[in-house]
């Protein structure tokens, strides 16, 4: 019998981020290694302040039920620790924890800032020859992490934001002149939402007229030449914009001017492109029937829509996770490789996560144009949204399970 162990959730909730819990919990029913798994609140702040529960007393129907669960069912949080060769006094909090609950194994899930969190608390315990392990598991519906082929939460994401395209294309196309229709969805970095809009077909056919990314600069007057062009031949455009278009620049086309900064990591608050673009397109005198639809959190959460394979292959990070720190191993992030497009098959492996901290995957460029997305594109998406979970519902409604974190 081993120690305990503490996993923890941090940065924005995916649909199926506790689908990696449910997994480090299943492993543990299955090698009973650690005698108590630990949950934090609110991510690794909860770690430094104690905030501790006891994950162990769930059952296997809590956990299969935890699985399907969206949001982060421990919490979050988003916060930047300092180099430790600076100030050490959040990593002596954490260590202060770990000890008192006598926790061997720390897993934290989370994205870009929450492997720069596993890189340094990893290099804090090796330089100071503690025996703890340090393991990170990958989330973010952005899909932006590098050294992985693909993240837990964005295939659920990408299935969600297509299936809305798709639908809310044909809710506005019933009439003589449709106007402009404008999807905004999230992505401050990287495109990777907005081009899942690809998969959105009518007979085979994109119903999007215009995808727009990060990865290009903005262009107003050629955006407006599209858009009028296009308007002029059909009286229909349906447009898809990331919220972290940028200009020639660099600079965001539009950020909220009341937020500068969203968090310790120094992200810029977002969202309104879809307004800006609204705008821009009323001033041409292009038309103004004009709707704009914010997908917000909801391309986040949406449970209902998700892909079985992201449940899947999140659930596999954290239970493969669990397995690697069985075989010793520490101060990694849990990557997924495709072993196999046909039949769609993938694996778990040890990614250094120095290579994944406050690093961006963007798009390959040769994957995209100047305003919509290519065929590779597509084949790279389609295996990520296949399946659909069988969910428990109850007076009409998904059964969701809600930890006691408060």
């Amino acid at each position: 019998m081993g120690k305990n162990c503490l996993v923890a959730q941090s940065g924005g909730p995916t649909a199926v981020i506790n689908a990696s819990v449910s997994g480090i919990l299943d492993a543990n029913m299955k090698y009973n290694y650690f005698e108590v798994v630990y949950g934090a609140k609110n991510g690794i702040q909860g770690v430094m302040e104690g905030k501790l529960i006891d994950l162990s007393h769930l059952t296997k129907d809590e956990i299969d039920l935890l699985k399907l669960t969206p949001a982060s069912a421990l919490g979050s949080c988003r916060h930047k620790m300092k180099d430790f060769n600076e100030d050490e006094s959040e990593y002596k909090m954490i260590l202060d924890t770990l000890e008192k609950y006598d926790i061997d194994t720390f897993f934290y899930i989370g994205g870009n800032d929450s492997m720069d969190t596993v890189h340094k608390l990893s290099l804090y315990v090796k330089n100071k020859g503690i025996d703890k392990k340090i393991v990170g598991i990958p989330k973010t519906i952005d899909n932006d992490l590098m050294e992985t082929d693909f993240t837990p939460g964005f295939g659920s994401a990408a299935k969600y934001i297509s299936t809305t395209v798709l639908e809310t294309y044909l809710d506005a196309s019933v009439y003589k002149d449709n106007g402009v229709y404008i999807v905004e969805t999230m992505g401050r970095d990287a495109g990777w939402l907005a081009s899942s809009s690809i998969l959105a077909k009518i007979n085979g056919k994109p119903v999007v007229d215009f995808i727009y990314l990060p990865e290009n600069p903005f262009d107003k007057e050629k955006f407006l030449t599209d858009v009028r062009k296009c308007y002029e031949e059909k009286k229909q455009v349906y447009i898809v914009a990331s919220e972290g278009l940028k200009d020639a620049n660099g600079d965001y086309v539009f950020k909220s001017k009341t937020v500068e900064v969203h968090d310790k990591f120094a992200h810029a608050q977002l969202g309104g492109v879809g307004g800006y673009l609204k705008g821009i397109i009323e001033e041409a005198n292009i038309t103004n029937r004009i709707k704009v639809l914010e997908l917000g959190t909801a391309q986040r959460a949406a449970m209902h829509c998700a892909s079985l394979t992201d449940i899947e292959v999140s659930h596999q990070c954290g239970l493969r996770a669990y397995e690697m720190v069985l075989d010793g191993k520490s101060g990694f992030m849990a990557g997924i490789k495709v072993k196999s497009k046909t039949p769609f098959e993938t694996e778990i492996v040890e990614i250094d996560p120095s290579l994944v901290a406050n690093r961006v995957k963007e798009i390959p460029r040769e994957w995209i144009t100047d305003n919509f997305v290519k065929e590779e594109l597509i084949e790279y998406l389609t295996p990520l949204i296949q399946g659909q979970p069988q969910i428990k519902y109850e007076n009409g409604l998904p059964k969701y399970i809600k930890l006691n974190i408060r």
